[in-house]
């Protein structure tokens, strides 16, 4: 869907977000102040699709699911079309980022539906949720706890108003369990302590993960999202003297979460779906997900749960309005968070950072003079050849020989924050073909990128990292410059629209006053690009070399 642009008639900018999860798509349309940088919610609505049912023997989502799922995203998509909104942002998560045809499925909702869906990592799905809480809750100094138990999988975050400090994904949520574990109905007593015991241990590490990242006396504020987590509260809410309105900020004591628990275990699915507080389909697996937060909440030694009713759908908003420079203040932090992750995937293996800026810098200036002639990107491109650039050497940590195919193993395998799954993969592909071969169909990093845009922008941004890269070729800085001119054609050129382009470098001086650093070795390995830029482009690649 092509952007709608704001007009100084219309301040107001409006953006929809779906969440598509394991148990339930969520969509919001949001209708955003560029004034008071902030978002109110006009639309939220979910629908029970159940992705998450798979099949036993395959892991596939099965045709029914799909099914389900297309006529929702599709009424999704009208509904946001219908408020005009300028972009809908979507976020898959657990139950499509396991399944083998998952990609086939998101693949499929961009051919026929136009959606543009971004597969989100654990942790990737975890920071979402973290920046959904923090729109709606005042951190301040503390720090809390963040637990959202989805449909596939169980977010544990810990966070304060600046940053997540922590943010763990684990494979257990209240679909899968009850799929998996819940076959007779009510619990048995010993399937239940086994069920305990299989929730403790995957629990365990996430917790301990988040525990080692807490200061000397701190001790966190848990706060839960989502449908359990509602639900729950919902439950106890309903049986208060004086319910509240909304959930949102509910407290719930452990003590009575206990006591539901004990109540919800020994009850059959017809008592269940009987209860008013909560929903049939809730009632069908409220069961795995309230024993989920039980034994989180007793790992954690947490006394009550303070409910938030945003999570990932208001995140994906508040990441949107990041990326469009929407949001400041307590949010500043969190702007920088693509940086940060790259820098720190640098660190992790070794990466001459010095070098990598000025290749980066060479990469950017590049990607600047060349716009309608290298490339057409619209700007997308240029953040991701930024973090290739900073990474396109990591592959040395592993091995000098083809380091390239080790950089691109390590970035995939890498965890990059604030990048979609796409993204992600494009990063890796960028940095692994600045070097050697153009991309093959056989080769696995280009066969992961299946949108063909996507295929243009690497490899457009791939040809500027690699002549970004041959001009790294000695460790300290030799060029001040760099400047590319298109050559103007020949008379015979003209007939068939060759031409070619000159990059031009200016040298620097390492001393006022001293000779000028002789760039001959940059201009040698620049120019053996020629060839493969000839066969790239069809462009003629000229290289010359200028006084300071």
């Amino acid at each position: 869907m092509p952007p709608i642009p704001a007009t100084a008639e219309t301040a107001e900018r409006r953006v929809a977000a779906i969440d598509i999860g394991t148990n339930s798509i969520h969509l919001l349309i949001a209708a955003i102040d560029p004034a008071l940088r902030s978002f109110s919610v006009v639309v939220a609505e979910k629908s029970t699709t159940r992705l998450g049912e798979r099949d036993p023997e395959s892991g596939e989502l099965t045709p029914e699911a799909i099914e389900r799922a297309f006529l929702t995203l599709r009424h999704c998509r009208d509904l946001a079309t219908s408020h005009g909104v300028e972009q809908i942002v979507t976020a898959a998560t657990s139950a499509v980022r396991e399944a083998p045809n998952g990609r086939t499925f998101l693949q499929n909702l961009q051919d026929q539906l136009g959606l543009a869906v971004d597969l989100v990592s654990g942790p990737e799905e975890a920071r979402l949720i973290y920046l959904g809480v923090l729109s709606g809750l005042s951190f301040g100094d503390a720090p809390y706890y963040i637990l959202d138990i989805g449909g596939g999988s169980t977010e544990l975050v810990l966070a304060d108003g600046r940053d997540s400090r922590a943010l763990t994904s684990t494979r257990i949520g209240a679909v899968r369990l009850q799929r998996e574990f819940c076959q007779e109905d009510p619990l048995p007593p010993e399937r239940r302590r086994f069920l305990e015991a299989y929730i403790q241990g995957a629990i365990d590490p996430a917790a301990a993960e988040v525990k080692r990242a807490l200061r000397p006396g701190e001790t966190p504020v848990l706060v839960g999202t989502s449908g359990t987590a509602m639900a729950m509260a919902s439950l106890a809410s309903a049986e208060d003297p004086n319910p509240p309105l909304k959930l949102d900020g509910y407290r719930l004591s452990r003590a009575r979460l206990d006591e539901i628990v004990e109540q919800l275990v020994v009850m059959t699915p017809e008592q269940r779906r009987s209860l008013t507080a909560i929903n049939e389909r809730r009632a069908e697996i409220i069961v795995p997900g309230a024993l989920i937060l039980q034994t989180t909440m007793e790992i954690l030694q947490a006394k009550e749960l303070v409910v938030c009713e945003r999570a990932l759908r208001e995140g994906l908003i508040v990441d949107w309005m990041l990326r469009n420079g929407l949001l400041v203040d307590r949010f500043t932090f969190q702007s920088t968070i693509r940086r940060r992750t790259v820098q720190h995937l640098a660190r992790t293996y070794g990466v001459d950072t010095s070098r990598a800026d000025r290749v980066a810098s060479h990469a950017l200036s590049l990607y600047d003079q060349t716009r309608g002639l290298l490339h057409d990107d619209d700007g997308d491109g240029r953040t991701l050849l930024w973090a290739a650039a900073q990474l396109h050497a990591c592959g040395k940590h592993v091995n000098i020989a083809a380091y390239h195919k080790h950089t691109w193993y390590l970035i995939r395998h890498g965890e990059l924050l604030g990048y979609s799954e796409a993204e992600h993969l494009m990063v890796a592909a960028i940095a692994r073909y600045h070097r050697r071969s153009l991309p093959k169909k056989r080769h696995e990093s280009w066969q992961l990128i299946e949108d063909r845009q996507h295929r243009h922008t690497v490899f457009a941004m791939a040809l500027l990292l690699r002549l970004a890269a041959s001009l790294d070729r000695r460790p300290a800085p030799g060029i001040e410059a760099i400047t590319v001119t298109a050559d103007p054609a020949t008379d015979s050129e003209r007939a068939d629209q060759a031409r070619g382009f000159t990059i031009t470098l200016q040298p620097r001086a390492f001393v006022s006053g001293e000779p000028t650093v002789d760039l001959s070795l940059e201009e040698w390995s620049l120019r053996s690009c020629a060839d493969l830029v000839l066969e790239a482009t069809g462009l003629r690649l000229t290289v010359k070399q200028t006084s300071p």
